[in-house]
């Protein structure tokens, strides 16, 4: 067996026995793991990356959709709270 499908077959067997919350709860663990360790630049660098990585994978029309989702997004929160 190899390294991928023990990794595999473990996750699997670990998404059966627990629920969302538990995913919620290592991640805020480890979210706040992370914040301890590094400072602002980290986050400022590695969202440096991850915006450069995804304007060259992606075109206008990307972004025209995602800005769409999100301004509809937006509009029904006020909807909501007003």
């Amino acid at each position: 067996m190899s390294l991928e499908e023990a990794g595999r077959k473990g996750g699997q067997a670990t998404a059966k026995k627990h629920d969302k919350e538990f995913y919620e709860q290592i991640g805020r663990k480890g979210g706040e793991a992370t914040a301890q360790k590094h400072s602002s630049e980290f986050y400022k660098e590695i969202g440096r990356k991850g915006g450069k990585a995804t304007s060259e994978k992606h075109d206008k029309q990307f972004y025209e959709n995602i800005g769409r989702k999100g301004g509809e997004a937006r509009a029904q929160q006020n909807k909501s709270t007003n």
